[in-house]
């Protein structure tokens, strides 16, 4: 990655996401909310459609949805890569260890709690190795202090409100940036 180019932070919400790109300066460059799955088809099939079905079904169901989150995923990245032309790579959460199968996910109840979010950021994961971008995965319980001594800024939130101030949503609307 060059000096300035964007990374895209993404936090996932079960069949959306939300996708803010910034620059290694902690500058704020896009952000958008992006569907991951088509809208005929739900956001949690592990965790709550699967559950209702039998268990051939459930995995049909399940898989059926990962191949739309992967769809999704690349167009995601591509907009993203169109509005910000220099992005380097994307941070997810890292994600837990899961059994090997869909059918295990759906019948073990710690997997189906967490299956979809997993499903969901290896999706995202593997529409930016597509496109040559590194993968950062980070853990959620220290990120902001990586966070904070990557930008050289000890109060992160006093940084992101100065930036937020700097860079209104309107000005962010009005260039078309924000979704």
């Amino acid at each position: 990655m060059t000096k300035s180019s964007g990374v895209i932070g993404v936090s996932d919400h079960g069949g959306w996401a939300i996708l803010v790109t910034a620059a290694r300066d902690g500058t704020l460059l896009d952000r958008r909310r992006v569907e991951l799955v088509d809208e005929a088809l739900p956001g949690l099939p592990h965790h709550h459609e699967g559950q209702l079905l039998p268990i051939g079904a459930a995995v049909a169901l399940v898989d059926r949805v990962r191949l739309s989150a992967e769809r999704h995923a690349v167009r995601a990245l591509d907009a993203v890569a169109a509005a910000v032309p220099d992005v380097g790579g994307v941070a997810l959460r890292h994600c837990p260890q899961l059994p090997d199968t869909i059918a295990e996910r759906i019948t073990d109840y710690r997997a189906r709690n967490l299956a979809d979010w997993v499903m969901y950021r290896q999706a995202l994961a593997a529409a930016a190795k597509a496109r040559g971008w590194a993968i950062h995965w980070y853990d959620a319980k220290t990120v902001f202090v990586s966070a904070s001594r990557a930008l050289h800024v000890e109060n992160l939130d006093a940084h992101f409100l100065t930036m937020r101030r700097i860079c209104s949503g309107s000005e962010f609307q009005r260039l078309g940036h924000l979704r």
